[in-house]
């Protein structure tokens, strides 16, 4: 049985659920990190000033996440200075569909990098169980070439936490996606809070 399951069977309403939830994330909280989150702030900023692009993926939820880390770091620093030249993999319904009916979805990933990837670009994959295999596949093309790549992973990394380069990873039970997507999330708001008041302060 895993810890949310657990939270809902000894909770005797939704509020005393939220509550011991909310006490869940707390205690994962604490096992997490923040040198990892650091670096992996710090090369994002390394990124902008060598005018690299910034690629993220994900899948399900993650795509969701992909797509915010995106909007959170180009449009929501709001910065004047050098631009964050970032990109979601998940966002061309077109390409994403074609490459899945033409190759398969193991595919959708790495098919794009191959037109728009250059050396010294960041390839970030999103991944709970950290073993997604379009993402796996995207992120060794990516190391193949040159690119730096980044899991930001759940449970227990999976093949991805070892794969690339950087890591951020929340550790929780198999299978605890709500507690990871929601920490995920979290990294996404302390990054572009963190950019958007460096660059106001830089720029």
């Amino acid at each position: 049985m895993n810890k949310v399951t657990e939270i809902f069977e000894t909770s005797k309403s939704p509020s005393e659920f939220s509550r011991n939830y909310f006490n869940y994330l707390s205690e994962v909280f604490s096992k997490i990190s923040e040198v990892e989150v650091g670096n992996f702030i710090s090369l994002i900023l390394d990124a902008r000033d060598r005018g690299a692009q910034i690629f993220f993926m994900g899948n399900g939820g993650s795509s969701a996440t992909a797509d915010h880390f995106v909007n959170d770091i180009a449009i929501g620093t709001r910065t004047t200075g050098k631009p964050f030249r970032t990109y979601s993999l998940c966002s061309n319904m077109s390409s994403l569909t074609a490459i899945a009916n033409d190759d398969g979805y193991e595919y959708v990933f790495i098919k794009q990098l191959r037109s728009l990837m250059r050396p010294g670009d960041v390839v970030i994959g999103i991944s709970a169980s950290g073993n997604s295999p379009n993402i796996l596949n995207a992120l060794e093309f990516a190391a193949s070439n040159e690119a730096i790549t980044v899991g930001i992973t759940g449970f227990d990394g999976g093949k991805m936490k070892s794969l690339a380069k950087y890591s951020v990873h929340v550790p929780t039970a198999k299978g605890e996606y709500g507690p990871v997507e929601d920490i995920h999330m979290i990294f996404d708001h302390i990054l572009g809070n963190y950019l958007a008041y460096y660059c106001k302060m830089n720029d």
